[in-house]
């Protein structure tokens, strides 16, 4: 098997023990047509020599890597959906299937544990009488999420493969029957909010002492020099979390369902649902078609984000006093501040002036979107003005000229003049010769969906997907 040298295996998850995982065999899938991989990814963790036939046979039919874990294990957790809590939870249609270090990364964080899971690969103990499967358009779906939201700089895990199973499945929200397939992301953890919440509810100080020295052993050594090691993980758990839903909001991005048990202690995105990518400034915004009630709209996803922290920091009361806890959260609102507005700094391509200014800016920037109303979608801003006023000519020459004519625009373009772009070469870049960004709103992932659903024709996909990558090294965000 041509697997790398740079191949660096590390099943540390398993080592918890029963009470947090159960042993699971994948389904026995009629067909497994390799439909999408990740070879950057897959050379990030040393797989990318793989043939097809080794990728189906590992990610098709889930045969262990060398030296990883014996079998695949679906994690238990709880948590809560909507605010309601749900003890019946658990990876009801996945599975870890792998641990590994990252060894190749261009983000400079070689070294990193990372996680190989699934969705769609059978049912397990948690499957709650569902049919542990995916339908090939969610498949379709978290690739292009997963493959944007890198693009866009925020903290995510990547579609590693995508395989159709050759199933006809069964469902309420999209034309059935439908084809089925089965998904593997490469993540940085998979440890939950719900994780914790899980043990709990069972009242066992002792599970959640474990999983606190496990997870600050393995994603936050620091954190296990620290005396009280519950108070110093939730600092972290805390500020990893405001950066990330400050990406998303950089990003005009909406999750959809912003439960505990989708958020994860390393500050990732993951497990894309109903996602919705802003069409323009709108706080109301909502993803979800059955979020009724608007709890996870745009503009409420940092306060669904510090609830979700606050359950977090519940379960971590039973293992230490809640002073330290309440301080970490405490922490939250100025963390997420800060953390947005060098987001709103980094999609505008621009450096840092200070804090006063650079406030001022990213205020007068919400402004300008909310100035543009229907007329102004949010990733065509970003794109205009990236680099600042380096592409003034750019932006003035666009379809947008006379939005950017307005006083709240004329008011972001004067206090724009100050700031220097952050490597101006990056303008370079044939990406910003066109008149439109890259965007992903969703009557253009429906569009890309079609040609497949009714000819087998993926190469609308292909090439949104490359378009989408020429964004990414274009822009060349996050850290």
């Amino acid at each position: 098997m041509p697997i790398s040298t740079a191949y660096r295996p590390d099943p540390v998850f398993m080592r918890l023990g029963p009470e947090f995982a159960d042993p699971v065999a994948p389904a026995d899938f009629p067909r497994t047509i390799l439909r999408f991989r990740n070879d950057r990814a897959a050379a990030d963790v040393g797989l990318d020599g793989l043939t097809d036939a080794e990728w189906l046979e590992h990610f098709a039919r889930f045969s262990p890597l060398p030296d990883n874990q014996p079998g695949p294990l679906a994690m238990r957790y709880h948590g809560h959906q909507f605010r309601s809590y749900n003890p019946d939870l658990g990876d009801g249609r996945g599975f870890l299937f792998a641990q590994l270090r990252e060894t190749g990364s261009p983000s400079g964080k070689t070294g990193r544990l990372l996680d190989l899971a699934t969705k769609g690969s059978g049912q397990t103990p948690w499957s709650r009488a569902g049919d542990g499967r995916l339908t090939l358009k969610g498949g379709v779906r978290e690739i292009l999420a997963a493959a944007m939201l890198e693009a866009l700089g925020v903290p995510t895990s990547r579609a590693f493969s995508l395989v159709e199973t050759g199933e006809d499945l069964v469902r309420g929200d999209e034309p059935s029957p439908t084809r089925s397939a089965v998904l593997t992301r490469l993540s940085h953890s998979h440890i939950r909010f719900g994780t914790f919440q899980r043990q709990a509810f069972l009242q066992r100080p002792d599970n959640i002492a474990a999983l606190v020295d496990h997870a600050a052993e393995t994603y936050f050594p620091g954190v296990a020099d620290q005396p009280d090691r519950p108070k110093a993980l939730l600092e972290q758990v805390v500020a990893a979390s405001a950066r990330l839903c400050a990406r998303w909001m950089a990003a005009g991005f909406v999750h959809g369902v912003l439960n505990t048990d989708n958020m994860v202690v390393t500050g990732e995105s993951f497990d894309y649902g109903p996602w919705r990518f802003l069409p323009r400034n709108d706080p109301n915004f909502t993803a979800a078609y059955f979020d009724h009630s608007g709890l996870y709209s745009f503009g409420r996803q940092p306060e669904t984000v510090f609830w979700n922290l606050q359950q977090l920091a519940g379960c971590l009361a039973q293992v230490t006093d809640d002073a330290g806890l309440i301080g970490a959260l405490n922490g939250f609102s100025d963390l997420y501040r800060d953390a947005l507005r060098a987001a709103m700094l980094d999609r505008l391509g621009l450096k840092s002036r200070g804090a006063e200014e650079d406030v001022a800016l990213v205020q007068a920037a919400f402004v300008a979107l909310a100035s543009g109303g229907e007329s102004l979608r949010w990733e065509p801003f970003f794109f205009d003005w990236f680099g600042g006023e380096a592409s003034a000519a750019r932006a003035l020459a666009g379809p947008r000229v006379a939005l950017y004519g307005q006083a709240a625009f004329l008011d972001f373009r004067r206090q724009l003049a100050a700031f220097e772009p952050d490597r101006p070469e990056r303008l370079e870049s044939p990406v910003f010769n066109r008149s439109e960004p890259e965007e992903l709103l969703i009557d253009e992932v429906e569009a890309l969906w079609a040609p497949i659903a009714e000819a087998d024709d993926w190469s609308p996909l292909e090439a949104k997907l490359a378009r989408i990558e020429a964004a990414r090294v274009a822009y060349a965000l996050g850290d």
